[in-house]
Order: structure tokens, then sequence, then C-alpha cells
């Protein structure tokens, strides 16, 4: 009798939270869309103490618009950052900025498949067809920088080493930060399921109907890339949050192990820390990123 009584309370509980959740969002629309436009970026990016003038660019290649940023002197080696979900470009102002990094590189950001102006809410599952598009404009800038290294975090760490493996040649080095790519070794909300729906998912911000997208179909994508860390050949920084309840640390252990051919990889395991190096380990990743360009 009890249990009867429970678990339609249960359902009524979730369905609320669903409703208040779904409120909250359509309210707060403008406000999660997580982009700057393009002079709102430029303008932040123009603060930086060698006054170098950044550059974004609108890249186009099989009917998608991959919109990057970048900043610093093209001489340089370049780093590239890919963001997570939902994010953007703009996540990663804080480093684009750096002084230490813009003494020793060209820093560049792109906005995924489905973010920030990249067909903002337009989804791309499939991680082989953004690290396609993403090698589209790395192709560009080969001709530029004999070293390129690149800074995956979160999904963008799923994107980054799909990166590497299919496009070796462009791929010199490559920093994992919380990075998911072990299949099912991620917590997925089950919010992402009812908001996924047809009826609803019209109705939440871009950028969270392709998280949604994309963590729904996320395992089965990791699955696909199994046969594909054997063809890694750059060096690897793997870097992970030992309390990390997103992205399990058991995902960074899984890259050390596959990395059979990788010319060399190391993880360090942060105590202490979640989901959260970009904004409290600063540092770690600024002195990950300086080893890899030597």
């Amino acid at each position: 009798m009890l249990r009867r009584y429970i678990y339609p309370l249960f359902i009524r509980k979730r369905f609320y939270a669903s409703v208040v959740l779904f409120g909250f969002l359509a309210f707060t629309y403008d406000f999660v869309e997580v982009r700057l436009t393009d002079a709102t970026l430029i303008k932040k990016l123009e603060e930086n103490a060698f006054a170098y003038v950044p550059k974004v660019t609108h890249f186009r290649q099989w009917g998608r618009e991959m919109r990057y940023v970048e900043v610093g002197d093209a001489q340089k080696p370049l780093i590239l950052f890919i963001h997570g979900a939902p994010a953007s470009s703009s996540f990663w102002t804080g480093m684009l900025h750096d002084s230490t990094l813009l003494a020793h590189a060209k820093l560049m950001a792109v906005d995924r498949p489905g973010y920030g102006y990249s067909g903002y809410g337009h989804p791309e599952i499939s991680v082989k067809k953004q690290a396609a598009l993403i090698a589209g404009i790395l192709r560009e800038q080969r001709a530029l920088h004999q070293k390129i290294i690149v800074h995956g975090s979160s999904y963008g760490g799923t994107v980054a080493a799909r990166l590497a493996m299919d496009y070796p040649e462009l791929v010199d080095g490559l920093l994992l930060q919380s990075a998911s790519l072990k299949p099912g070794a991620e917590t997925t909300y089950w919010i992402s399921y009812p908001t996924s729906h047809w009826a609803l998912r019209n109705f939440i911000p871009g950028s969270f109907r392709t998280a949604n997208a994309e963590k729904l179909s996320h395992r089965d994508q990791l699955e696909k890339m199994l046969p594909g860390w054997r063809k890694i050949r750059s060096k690897v920084i793997v870097l992970q949050g030992k309390d990390d309840t997103l992205i399990f640390p058991e995902n960074a252990t899984f890259a050390i192990e596959h990395l059979s051919n990788a010319a060399s990889a190391s993880i360090t395991m942060v105590p202490g820390s979640k989901h959260d190096l970009l904004w409290t380990q600063r540092p770690l990743l600024i002195h990950s990123l300086l080893e890899l360009l030597q």
C-alpha cells in the first residue's frame, strides 16, 4: 500500500520539477545562449598585453558554417581550444588573452557545430564529422604553423581525441582536460530525456538542445572511436579532477591505457577538483600547454 502511494508521488515530483525547469529555461532564454557576438568577442580579446588584434572568421564547408577566433603572432606555434557542452568559444576568453600563452603561441578557439555561431541550435552528433569540420580549419593554418597543439575540455576532449586519431598530421600535441573518453563513464542527468522530446526541444535554448543531442548519442560515438586510439601519435597530457562526478576519473586512466602509439603520454589526477579545472587550475593548464609546445 505504501509503495503504491510513494511511486505516483515520485512521478509527480519529477513532473513538477520538469515543468519548473522548463519554465526557467524559457524565461532565461536570452541569458543562457552562452555565446558572444563577433564584436563583443573581439572587444574582450583586444585587452591583451601585446596589443594583438583578434580576428573572427566564419568558415563554410559541407553546408555548415564554423566560426573561430584567433589572436596572436602567426609566426609562433598554434594552440587550438575546443569547448565542451553547453558552451562556445567565449568560454576560453581567459585563456585567449593570457600573456604567458600569447608570448609562446598564437591562440585560437572554435565554436563547435550547434554552438556559438556555428549553426546555433543545430547539432552534429557525429564526432567524426565534428573533427572533420575542425580539420578543415586547421589545414589552412598548417601552412603558417609548424606545430599545432589541441586542448579539448569535457566533450571538447572527445572531439580533440577524434581529431588526433583521424588527422594525426594536424596535431602535434594533445591536452585532454576533464575529457569524456570512455563509453558510459559519465553522468547523464534525467532532465536530458524529457527536454529532448520533440514536443519540448524547440522551446529550450539552442545550446541546451545541442548538448542534449550530443549527450544522448555520446556512448555510441565513443564506442565508434575505440579502434582509433592506436592512431594517435602526438604527445598527450591528460588532466582530470579526482572528484569529478560528471566525467568520471576512470576516463583519464582509460585514455592512458589506450594511447599505445602516442609519442608520449602522461596523466595528472588533481585531488579535490571536480569538473572545474578550467576555472580552478588555470596555472596547471598553462604549464601543460607550454610543456606540449617544447
